[in-house]
């Protein structure tokens, strides 16, 4: 059996670096589908609303920086996603 690849992991916030905290999130991509570990880390769930939104906004920036798409078509794009996700409770991410 061939030797997996490596674990391509993203480097620790310069500010969680700075000031401690804790990871909430690690999301990767194995053989074409999404691998989520996670920490409740929050009272109120709605917390968890706010941090998804900023992660979109963040993930639209980058779509922006690297490809043909603007921020706000990659937010359209990555809603529209969203929402396909909520129709279908038992889609690609389960």
């Amino acid at each position: 059996m061939a030797d997996a690849p490596p674990f391509e992991a993203l480097a620790v916030p310069p500010d969680a670096l700075e000031k401690g905290g804790h990871e909430v999130l690690r999301a990767a991509v194995v053989d074409g589908a999404v691998s989520v570990a996670l920490r409740r880390s929050f009272d109120d769930p709605f917390t968890w609303g706010v941090l998804l939104i900023d992660l979109a906004r963040q993930a639209a920036r980058v779509y922006a920086l690297e490809t043909d798409l603007s921020e706000e078509e990659a937010f359209a794009r990555i809603r529209d996603g969203l929402e396909a996700g909520g129709e279908d409770p038992s889609g690609p991410l389960n």
